[in-house]
């Protein structure tokens, strides 16, 4: 550790006992001993079992020093040990909010009530983690310290702060000064992997997509997925690349949120992450510059798991180059939007990519746009399935071929697919049974 911060001060827990409370505040105290003898010995801090060791001998001085002096033996001395841990190698208090394997979003604002976000509307307070916002700044500048990748700012000079924690789940930040108050958000990812058949389960994917979806993965074509933020993009592209068999994917995001190479273990994944600079503003590793890099490790299928700057150019080079199957996604409204969104970054690229350009690329590179939508009851539904006929002009010329609606529990195929994707798709086994 290069870097040290004061251990912040953990609000007492609401409906939990006094003896518990005061058993929080002693490991906060105590934490704040291990991490000073850390300083002195930095390669502890990269290694669990030696800080554990650490930590063990503290318990044993002070269970020895009780003894002495005739007090009370410390009662509960295994969770004492575990809320210790949590505050030197985790995130405190917030490690049992993460420890819900239900609870997708985590919403910290100073020291507020947390609301926890389950999905499909369901929403729940928490007590606050800490006493004060300067606390929840320090919660957040010691994990930034310890960020996977190397360690990272948190301070009015970097106010913004986007990390992947060591579970996958990416924690987001601002300061105070930027916000009106010390905000985080920590977006949970499913701990079981999600297959396109528990999405078909869920309601999310009717049978309809599901084939469309499963022979697009098949034909190789190049798709992107559209949502809001939320919407459940990422979960169908993972789900997506889980149908893949026998081929070498590259990935690749500013935070690995896909965890293919998690979860696919016998699977050929190649996981690239960017990376910011580091506190003397050198290092930065872009999105743009890992795609380039990964089109050099013989990919037969690159996935960006969110395009959303100057990555987009490199992206839709990849697809137009013969690196068919390709995958990502974006922010959009509707995927008639997703050809504006994408005319937007290119336009605002280095490269200043005219619309009439941009849209000829598009049209060469992208097949198959899939939007993401939700009921009014937060349910999340594949709503529309667009493909990419070509290009005229400054337009991108696309066909609906799959619509559903939010209050209808299953879409249609509303158009046959045409040309060469058609054919591709044909071949893969889609046939357009329910075509109107």
């Amino acid at each position: 550790m290069t870097t040290t911060h004061d251990a912040p001060h953990l609000a007492p827990v609401l409906g939990k006992t006094p003896d518990e409370a005061a058993l929080r505040t002693t490991a906060a105290s105590l934490a704040g001993q291990v991490t000073e003898q850390l300083i002195n010995h930095p390669g502890e801090a990269v290694n669990r079992d030696q800080v554990g060791r650490l930590v063990d001998r503290l318990l044993e001085d002070r269970a020895r020093t009780a003894l002495i002096q005739g007090t009370p033996a410390p009662a509960d001395e295994s969770r004492l040990r575990q809320f210790i841990l949590d505050h030197v190698l985790g995130l405190g208090p917030v490690e049992e909010l993460l420890a819900d394997p239900n609870a997708q979003n985590i919403h910290i604002t100073g020291s507020d009530p947390v609301v926890v976000d389950y999905g499909g509307g369901h929403r729940e307070h928490r007590p606050p983690v800490v006493d004060t916002d300067a606390d929840l700044v320090a919660l957040v500048q010691r994990a930034a310290v310890r960020a996977c990748g190397g360690e990272r700012r948190f301070d009015m000079a970097a106010p913004i702060l986007s990390m992947e924690l060591e579970d996958g789940s990416r924690l987001s930040a601002v300061m105070p000064g930027v916000a009106a108050r010390p905000t985080v958000t920590i977006r949970r990812h499913p701990h079981r992997f999600l297959r396109l058949g528990d999405l078909a389960r869920s309601g999310m994917v009717d049978q309809a997509a599901r084939a469309l979806l499963l022979a697009a993965v098949g034909a190789r074509v190049n798709m992107v997925i559209s949502g809001a933020t939320n919407a459940g993009k990422t979960t169908l592209l993972r789900a997506l690349a889980g149908t893949i068999e026998g081929e070498r994917i590259v990935t690749v995001e500013d935070s690995m949120e896909l965890g293919l190479h998690r979860h696919l273990v016998d699977a050929d994944v190649v996981a690239f992450q960017g990376r910011p600079a580091n506190i003397e503003g050198l290092g930065e590793i872009t999105l743009a510059e890992l795609v380039r890099a990964a089109l050099r490790m013989c990919p037969d299928r690159v996935i960006v798991g969110e395009t959303r700057g100057l990555e987009t150019i490199a992206l839709l080079n990849a697809m137009s180059m013969g690196t068919d199957g390709s995958m990502s996604t974006i922010h959009a409204s509707s995927s008639q939007q997703v050809f504006a969104k994408v005319a937007a970054y290119c336009a605002q690229s280095p490269e200043r990519l005219t619309a009439s350009a941009t849209a000829s690329l598009v049209g060469a590179a992208v097949h198959l746009v899939v939007h993401i939508d939700t009921t009014a009851s937060g349910e999340r539904f594949v709503a529309s399935i667009r493909e990419v006929v070509g290009s005229e002009g400054e337009q991108v010329i696309s066909n609906e071929l799959y619509v559903r609606s939010a209050e209808d529990s299953g879409g249609s195929v509303v158009c046959a697919p045409s040309g060469l994707i058609g054919q591709r798709l044909a071949r893969a086994g889609f046939t357009v049974r329910g075509w109107s």
